[in-house]
C-alpha cells in the first residue's frame, strides 16, 4: 500500500501558537480604531479563518472590517509574527513525514507572504514544496480554506476535487476540515492548536492526533482507511 504522496499542513494552531502575537496585534487594532479589545477567548476563536468572517460575529460592522484589519497588519507585519512559538516536535514531525516520503506543502489563511516569512524565521522553507497562503486583498478569490486548499493544489499539479486521496490536510480548525472536504479530502485534526475535539470531529475530521509524533503515523493510517 502506498502512503499519500502529498500533505498539506496548516499553520497557526497546527505548526505554531501564535495567539501572543495576534492577540497583542488584535487589541491594537481594536483600541485604536474605537471598539472594545476582544477577550482572551475571542482572539482563540478568531485565530484561523479570515478576520472578515470572525470580526462581524464580535461587533465590527462589515464596513469596517476592512480599516480593523489594516491596524491589526500596521503592528503584526512589524512585531506580532514574531511574538510565535513552534511547537514542540514540530521539527521532528517534518522530518519523519518527509523521509516517509510525502510532499510537504503549507496551506493557510494567513497572508502568503506573511506565512512565508514566518516559515523562513523557523528555518522550516527546506521541508515545504510550496507555500500556499491567502492573498492580502480583502474580497479576493483567495480568502478562505477551500480556496488557498485550491491554490494550493493548482500549484501541486493536482486535481481540485473528486476524491483523490494522495492528499491529506492538517489543521487544527473546523475551517481546515471544512475547506478538505470541499475538495474531497481527508483531514486530519490536531488536538494542541485552537480548536476543540468536538469542533474537529463534528466537521468531519477523520481522526484526531494529540503529538506531533503521532502524524505521520495517522497520515499513512487515514490514506489506508480512504483508499478502496
Amino acid at each position: 500500500m502506498q502512503p499519500a504522496s502529498h500533505v498539506l499542513l496548516d499553520l497557526d494552531g497546527t505548526l505554531s501558537d501564535s495567539s501572543l502575537g495576534i492577540g497583542r496585534s488584535l487589541r491594537h487594532a481594536f483600541t485604536t480604531c474605537g471598539y472594545e479589545p476582544p477577550s482572551d477567548e475571542q482572539v482563540r476563536a478568531m485565530i484561523g479563518p479570515p478576520f472578515e468572517l470572525s470580526f462581524p460575529k464580535i461587533g465590527i460592522p462589515p464596513t469596517d472590517v476592512e480599516r480593523v484589519i489594516e491596524a491589526y497588519r500596521v503592528r503584526y507585519e512589524d512585531v506580532g509574527l514574531y511574538e510565535n512559538t513552534i511547537y514542540d516536535g514540530i521539527a521532528e514531525m517534518l522530518v519523519e513525514l518527509r523521509d516517509a516520503g510525502h510532499v510537504i506543502s503549507l496551506a493557510t489563511a494567513k497572508p502568503q507572504v506573511t506565512a512565508i516569512r514566518i516559515v523562513e524565521h523557523f528555518g522550516l522553507t527546506e521541508f515545504f514544496e510550496i507555500q500556499a497562503g491567502a492573498s492580502s486583498e480583502v474580497g479576493s478569490d483567495r480568502r478562505t480554506k477551500g480556496e488557498v486548499i485550491a491554490y494550493a493544489l493548482a500549484r501541486l499539479g493536482l486535481p481540485s476535487a473528486g476524491g483523490d486521496h494522495r492528499v491529506v490536510m492538517i489543521g487544527d480548525r473546523d475551517h481546515d476540515v471544512e475547506g478538505a472536504s470541499l475538495h474531497a479530502l481527508p483531514c486530519l485534526g490536531v488536538t494542541w492548536g485552537f480548536g476543540s475535539p468536538d469542533e474537529l470531529l463534528g466537521a468531519g475530521a477523520v481522526a484526531l492526533v494529540d503529538t506531533p509524533g503521532e502524524v505521520a503515523a495517522a497520515v499513512a493510517a487515514t490514506y489506508r482507511s480512504v483508499r478502496p
